[in-house]
């Protein structure tokens, strides 16, 4: 008796899943380092934040931690990251998820958007502030 394992089968995205994580990722002030980093390990809220962001290579410019949560929240939403869990429950700390890998690999490749252009950034700010209420949308 075989069985199929979802390990060994990439998931499969739709066309609009993956054009709307990877202008979400675009238009967020993070730099693919972060990205690549955390396809090995977890990033802690405080290593992207502040001066640290910048020494790390993860943000050109020095952020708030509310502000760095803030967009990590939302690649947490359209299905970039989620949050590290320990024995206690949730922390500061981030993974991508395997949506984010695929997305990783690609731009590691040579294959992402090198500008983001107006019609993304409004593309992605009515996505992500624009929204129905959960009990709104549709199943």
């Amino acid at each position: 008796m075989t069985s199929t394992s979802s390990a060994t089968t990439p998931p499969r995205y739709s066309p609009v899943t993956l054009e709307r994580a990877e202008r979400a990722a675009h238009c967020t002030p993070f730099q693919l380092t972060l990205f690549t980093t955390m396809r090995w390990q977890s990033v802690d809220l405080r290593a992207i934040a502040g001066s640290a962001g910048v020494q790390n290579g993860y943000t050109h410019q020095p952020l708030t931690d509310s502000a760095i949560e803030q967009h990590l929240l939302w690649l947490i939403e359209v299905g970039l990251l989620r949050r590290e869990v320990d024995g206690q429950g949730l922390t500061n700390s981030f993974r991508l998820t395997p949506l984010g890998h695929l997305l990783v690999e690609r731009w590691q490749q040579g294959d992402r958007l090198l500008t983001v252009n107006w019609r993304d950034r409004l593309a992605n700010a009515m996505s992500r502030w624009l929204r129905l209420p959960s009990w709104l949308q549709p199943f």
